[in-house]
């Protein structure tokens, strides 16, 4: 189970670094500002009119140009959160996240995968805390005997585990707390493919200002939100119709991660005992 859970956990990490890596690689761009080539914001972002602005947002730059500084930007951050959904191609499914992380390897969030449950995550120091609830020990543990699989809830299910970070059980999983490793990722996907980067337009994005970008690279389609106001910061992704859906909000920038160590008793997987938090 604990080897499932680890690789899910991974397949998020990348998922989100490839959509932040949305802004490289953007050798081409053009203005495009007819009504024909905006696309419709997404539920959680609401069009404004960009008419009423009394100066267009990133006036006389690229798309390819606007991508550079919200690349720019994006990977200064010392700290991020991370909210949404994004496909498993490896499962199918739809892993579920919400994860603050910063530049000293800590982190504190969630996540699921198509309401099989969820986990939380705190990383602090060197000390990895996790707790499973039970439809996510269920589900990570399917296939295996019924037996082990009920002993298993038993002893984890909504309780606090903690395992040295930098042990072999719980490295690849601290790995989704490297913000260093995501922004790295972020700044460059080794692909010298040039991809399209066209202008949208003006809106918001759960009531921040931002300017929208519409990528194109072979078929896939998708679309990115940059703070106009502030540093131009990515504010959302998400992929396009092309493809299987998925989307990724950005907060957080600059804030302090609360990674913290839960409170009361922790099991110590380390060393098979329970033992007091921190």
């Amino acid at each position: 189970m604990r080897r499932r859970a680890r690789r899910t956990a991974l397949t998020a990490l990348l998922l989100a670094a490839s959509a932040t890596a949305c802004l490289t690689g953007c050798q081409s761009g053009q203005d495009d500002t007819s009504s024909g080539a905006s696309h419709s914001a997404s539920p959680s972002a609401s069009p404004s009119a960009a008419a009423s602005t009394p100066k267009e947002p990133f006036a006389g730059l690229t798309g390819a140009q606007i991508s550079e500084r919200a690349l720019e930007a994006t990977t200064g951050a010392r700290s991020l959160r991370m909210t949404g959904t994004v496909p498993d191609e490896e499962s199918g499914s739809t892993i579920k996240i919400d994860i603050a992380l910063d530049r000293r390897g800590d982190c504190a969030g969630t996540m699921g995968m198509d309401g099989q449950g969820e986990a939380e995550l705190i990383k602090t120091g060197d000390t990895l805390y996790l707790k499973y609830d039970e439809r996510f020990l269920r589900a990570q543990s399917k296939g295996e005997p019924q037996a082990d699989t009920e002993a298993l809830v038993s002893l984890l299910a909504g309780r606090w585990t903690k395992m040295s970070a930098g042990g072999a059980d719980a490295k690849e999983m601290a790995g989704f707390c490297d913000l260093d490793k995501l922004l790295e990722d972020a700044g460059g996907s080794g692909d010298d493919t040039p991809t399209e980067v066209t202008r949208g337009k003006a809106t918001t994005v759960d009531g921040t200002p931002a300017f929208t970008l519409h990528e194109t690279d072979g078929s896939e389609r998708n679309t990115v939100y940059v703070a106009t106001e502030g540093k131009p910061y990515l504010l959302r992704f998400e992929s396009g119709p092309e493809k299987e859906p998925g989307s990724l909000s950005f907060t957080g920038y600059d804030e302090p991660v609360p990674a913290e160590s839960p409170a009361g008793e922790v099991l110590d997987l380390d060393g098979a005992l329970p033992a007091p938090a921190g």
